[in-house]
């Protein structure tokens, strides 16, 4: 299985839609990480782009985000990706906790493009 998680500085980018590239973690059999590949960022990432679809063919299964806008979401969602928001710190890190069941969606979306949201982020 494969995790990706938008990056920025080997952590995880608050922003969904702006970030440097995706780090895209590679479980072994035995779900610990076997290898992370990091994946450049396309031009309009988030609802605007065709990442859900590319991040799905390359066998992501999950996506660790820290703040996404609630188009962002549906894409990814329905590319059969399972979305995690509220996520921050090392990449590495936020892995190890989501393997030991230490990671929740925090429900919460970002107001932008036009979207209603309960939550606006924090920039």
């Amino acid at each position: 299985m494969k995790i990706a998680i938008p990056t920025k500085n080997n952590q995880v980018d608050s922003h969904f839609g702006h970030c440097e590239y995706f780090s895209i973690v590679e479980l072994t059999a035995d779900n610990k990480i076997g290898s992370i590949e990091l994946m450049e960022s396309p031009q309009g990432c988030g609802c605007k782009s065709n990442v859900a679809n590319h991040l799905a063919d390359m066998g992501v299964k999950v996506m660790l985000a820290g703040n996404m806008g609630q188009g962002a979401v549906n894409k990814i969602s329905s590319a059969g990706i399972q979305v995690y928001r509220g996520c921050s710190g090392d990449v590495r890190e936020l892995v190890e906790a989501y393997l030991q069941e230490r990671v929740e969606d925090s429900g919460m979306t970002c107001a932008g493009h036009g979207e209603s949201a309960d939550h606006v982020c924090q920039h």
